[in-house]
C-alpha cells in the first residue's frame, strides 16, 4: 500500500501545483471537490471496511474453504460468480469484501470470478442500463459476457492456485 500511497501523493502535488500555477483558483476548488468526496464516501468505505473484517473473523475457516477456497473447485467458482452478479454497489463495497474473503481463505478462482460478474453483469445496474439502451442491446451484452466470469475464475485457479 506504500507505493501507491506516494504515487497518489505525487500525482496529488503534480495537479495541485498546477491548479495554483493557473492562478484562477483551481487548486481551492480541486480540493473543496475532494473534501465533498470525502464526505459522501467515507461512511460506505467504514462499513465496506467492516463488513471485510467481519467475514475474516466470522466465516469458519473450514465452511470457507469447503465453499468458496481452493478446494471448492467450480462449485466455488459459480459461488463466485452469482455473488459478484449481485453484489451492489461500486468498488469501494465489493474490493473490500473481495480483499476479506481473501485473506479468509477463499480462492483465487472464486474470487476473480466474483470481480469479473460484478463487473460484468452487475445485476443492480441493469434496470437503467435496459431503460436506457433498451433490453435487446442489454440482453446481447449479457448474452456476450455470460460466461466469462466463470472461465476466468477457472483461468485463476489452473493458473494461479494458491497466490494471495
Amino acid at each position: 500500500m506504500l507505493i501507491p500511497t506516494i504515487i497518489m501523493a505525487i500525482l496529488a502535488t503534480v495537479l495541485l501545483a498546477i491548479g495554483y500555477s493557473r492562478g484562477e483558483g483551481q487548486h481551492i476548488q480541486g480540493i473543496n471537490s475532494g473534501l465533498k468526496m470525502i464526505v459522501e464516501i467515507i461512511p460506505l468505505l467504514l462499513f465496506a471496511f467492516i463488513v471485510a473484517g467481519m467475514i475474516q473473523v466470522l466465516l469458519p475457516q473450514e465452511l470457507l474453504s469447503k465453499w468458496i477456497g481452493e478446494e471448492s473447485g467450480l462449485k466455488g467458482i459459480l459461488i463466485g460468480t452469482l455473488a459478484g452478479g449481485v453484489t451492489p454497489g461500486g468498488p469501494y463495497v465489493s474490493l473490500p469484501v473481495v480483499a476479506g474473503l481473501l485473506k479468509a481463505g477463499a480462492g483465487v478462482g472464486t474470487l476473480v470470478a466474483f470481480l469479473t460478474a460484478w463487473s460484468l453483469w452487475a445485476v443492480a445496474r441493469l434496470p437503467m442500463e435496459i431503460g436506457i439502451l433498451g433490453w435487446k442491446f442489454t440482453f446481447v451484452r449479457l448474452a456476450c459476457t455470460f460466461f466469462f466470469p466463470p472461465i476466468a475464475g477457472y483461468i485463476a485457479q489452473l493458473a494461479f492456485s494458491g497466490v494471495k
